[in-house]
């Protein structure tokens, strides 16, 4: 295979994978927004939804290695292509001023690098409960975790609420511009289904935006009560 084809190839076949992931990961933000929201039905909705998640036992960390593997490879295949990118235009433009690239697409590798770092705080915050212990140590009154107490004593916090708002701004304009490149660049052609590339990543984003906002913020202005937030 001639040289210069190497790079392409491998330039193609890593955007497509980027995409892929991508997609993965916005199907997994999408039902984990919705299963979060079922803090509006209550403790007990809330929490029987937790335990049935943790009666999944094995079958559960499988799920978590493979939404990691997703996140990993989406990451490190960001990051390559950014620095292809980078390494193929060498000397900046002299006019700075962009001409077709919104400003979600040119800040896509930033936007992505730091909703990676809230998704840290974020599993160390609600699911390790390695920065609030006291919240994660909740029970029921049927003796499960309290999930729904750990979720609202955390965002009775403002600054944890403003933080959650804010990555979730930044989560908005990473998949804006991100859903919708993905499907142009595994080639979707239809015409029915230019939908996909055109308006799809700002509609699906902004009820992303919506929806998980409107829990921090919910509890933050005391919509939804406390209720005790469960027993030692």
């Amino acid at each position: 295979m001639p040289r210069p084809t190497r790079p392409l190839l491998s330039s193609i076949s890593t955007k497509t994978v980027m995409a892929l992931t991508g997609l993965g990961l916005l199907g997994f933000v999408i039902a984990h927004m919705l299963g979060n929201l079922q803090v509006f039905a209550g403790r007990e909705k809330l929490n029987a939804y937790a335990k049935t998640l943790q009666d999944l036992g094995p079958l559960l960390w499988v799920m978590r290695g493979g939404l990691l593997a997703l996140f990993v490879t989406h990451v490190a295949c960001a990051v390559r292509v950014t620095m292809w990118n980078k390494a193929a235009r060498p000397q900046p433009y002299v006019s700075a001023k962009p001409q077709r690239s919104t400003y979600a697409g040119r800040t896509m590798l930033m936007s992505g690098l730091i909703v990676t770092a809230f998704v840290v705080y974020h599993l160390l915050h609600l699911t390790l409960g390695v920065t609030n212990p006291d919240h994660h140590a909740l029970v029921d009154a049927q003796g499960r975790p309290d999930v729904y107490g750990a979720v609202v004593a955390g965002f009775q916090q403002w600054p944890i609420s403003i933080a959650y708002v804010v990555a979730q701004v930044l989560l908005f304009f990473h998949l804006s511009h991100g859903a919708s490149s993905a499907f142009q660049t595994l080639g979707v052609t239809h015409p029915r289904l230019a939908f996909l590339k055109h308006g799809f990543g700002t509609a699906v984003a902004a009820v992303i935006l919506l929806g998980n906002c409107a829990i921090p913020l919910s509890i933050a202005t005391g919509l939804i009560p406390c209720g005790g937030c469960g027993a030692r």
